[in-house]
């Protein structure tokens, strides 16, 4: 289902919010150029609606300690019966699982997870992955170094 386009000003203060979730109303409105009654509305709209799903804190994993980023590729077998939803579960309730996705290509999912050491790495995979009914493979890459980390959404590639 597409979404209702949006007018410039509630893109523009999607764009703020994505800058900085704690931008005061009044700081807000005033970077966008519109009152500051219009703007809070416009922004609860632009939650109701589900365009801003939540706000949060962005932290910095190396200061808290978690050094290691992970990818994984993973292939299920898809024959036995609630292989696909156990699996899903089980990475929806891992802490260190950070991102999930069904993929196509040579795997069925890419799972992105951050941990503190190599060891932890190694804890994640053997007591949690292949113990999942159904896992058939799981090709890791670790990532030397971060070249690009954002949380931005590029809201002109999406038409907007």
């Amino acid at each position: 289902m597409k979404n209702t386009p949006l007018d410039p000003a509630s893109l523009k203060i999607l764009a703020e919010l994505q800058k900085n979730g704690r931008v005061s109303s009044n700081e807000l409105a005033e970077k966008i150029g519109m009152s500051a009654s219009p703007c809070w509305r416009r922004q609860k709209e632009l939650e109701e609606n589900g365009y801003i799903v939540r706000y949060a804190a962005l932290l910095d994993r190396r200061k808290l300690g978690l050094a290691v980023v992970c990818l994984l590729h993973i292939t299920l077998l898809r024959h036995a019966e609630g292989v696909v939803e156990q699996f899903e579960e089980a990475m929806r309730l891992r802490p260190e699982v950070v991102e999930c996705y069904e993929t196509t290509g040579s795997s069925d999912y890419m799972v992105k997870v951050v941990v503190a050491d190599m060891d932890a790495y190694h804890d994640f995979l053997h007591n949690v992955l292949v113990k999942l009914n159904g896992v058939a493979q799981v090709n890791t890459s670790v990532a030397l170094r971060e070249v690009k980390y954002d949380t931005n959404l590029p809201l002109h590639a999406a038409g907007l």
